[in-house]
């Protein structure tokens, strides 16, 4: 499917003299990121709890998975077109370290990659050196926060902050509670909590609702994302169910997985959740965002996201305040495929180191 005239309208208003050398005068800028942010949205208040609309809520797996499976093939994008998808991709990725042996050194380079997350040089042939092209957060553990916080200081990028027991997510409430409170004060302005998969498995909706009620009470100014944990639910049904409570009680973002399970973002689950976004908005009126995290690991498997999300969204869910990568090894390979655009090869992996 020919996808040029969406995306000449989607990264239309910018200046096109760099451009021009790279790709020919008369040609959309590749990766311009419009020269105006969107309005700021009202953010998600939640609602009561409606059990009718929880237990009414069906998903027809076959067709979800059909349709999943057209995505990346049916939606292609190639040379200046998919440097354009990609370096929006670049903007929209929460890059995250989230490992055991994680230390304050490695963090700082996280931030640093941040900051630049495309060599230079790169951008300079691609005509886009003078694009704000950074991340979107950096996601770290509640030890590094400070740390992340002051690396980034001047360059507007906010810290996220897994928490509330993470990855698991069975830590007593109230401990969970002040490892929220406690980001926060170290200067956390998003914090990515896990709920209680049980809840969601035995169908205590109610439970399940408290607890977010609970955790966005927690986060005060600070962007709630809800980790659902997807491999472990079983069902689509039950993810769909889910998202749903977590938008009630008041969620900024739904979160596909915490990345330490078996099977974590599927564009399957992604579809079922953006639908769920949908009928919510729709229903309710609140813009809700959505963050697939782990397994996102090629170019090409980014590509097949924002084409679902442009499709089943639209283009305003293609801003960072509405759409989440958790990534980590994910961008070291955009930019070897930002690397094969504007030089004709590919360069090895580990010349993209991300912290």
């Amino acid at each position: 499917m020919d996808d040029r005239p969406s995306m000449a309208q989607y990264h239309s208003g910018m200046s096109t003299t760099k451009a021009h050398a790279r790709y020919g005068a008369g040609r959309t800028r590749p990766g311009a990121i419009p020269d105006h942010p969107p309005p700021v949205l009202e953010r998600n208040r939640g609602c009561p709890l409606d059990l009718s609309w929880v237990r009414d809520t069906r998903v027809n797996r076959s067709a979800v998975e059909r349709r999943a499976a057209t995505i990346e093939t049916r939606r292609t994008v190639k040379k200046e077109w998919q440097v354009a998808w990609l370096l929006r991709a670049v903007t929209l990725m929460d890059l995250t370290t989230l490992q055991g042996d994680d230390t304050p050194g490695r963090v700082r380079r996280l931030c640093a990659k941040a900051r630049m997350p495309v060599r230079r040089d790169l951008l300079e042939l691609l005509g886009a050196q003078d694009l704000p092209i950074r991340v979107a957060a950096v996601c770290v553990y509640h030890e590094m926060v400070a740390t992340a916080v002051a690396a980034l200081a001047g360059s507007g990028i906010p810290v996220a902050a897994v928490s509330t027991g993470f990855p698991a997510g069975l830590s007593p409430l109230e401990t969970r509670l002040r490892e929220i409170e406690a980001s926060v004060r170290d200067g956390a302005a998003e914090i990515d909590i896990v709920i209680t998969r049980g809840h969601v498995l035995t169908g205590n909706w109610g439970a399940l609702y408290e607890e977010v009620k609970a955790f966005r009470a927690a986060c005060g100014e600070a962007h709630l994302k809800t980790i659902l944990g997807t491999g472990e639910l079983g069902t689509l049904r039950d993810v769909a169910r889910a998202s749903l409570v977590c938008m009630m009680a008041g969620a900024d973002f739904i979160k596909t997985s915490t990345g330490k399970e078996p099977v974590n973002a599927t564009l399957p689950v992604g579809l079922v959740m953006a639908r769920q976004i949908r009928d919510y908005q729709a229903r309710v009126g609140y813009h809700v965002g959505l963050k697939p995290a782990g397994g996102i690991r090629t170019a090409k498997q980014s590509l097949g996201w924002l084409a679902m999300m442009k499709e089943e969204l639209g283009d305003r869910w293609l801003r960072p305040d509405l759409f989440r990568f958790g990534a980590s090894s994910l961008l070291a390979d955009i930019e070897r495929q930002l690397e094969f655009e504007a030089t004709g090869g590919y360069s090895a992996f580990h010349r993209h180191p991300v912290g």
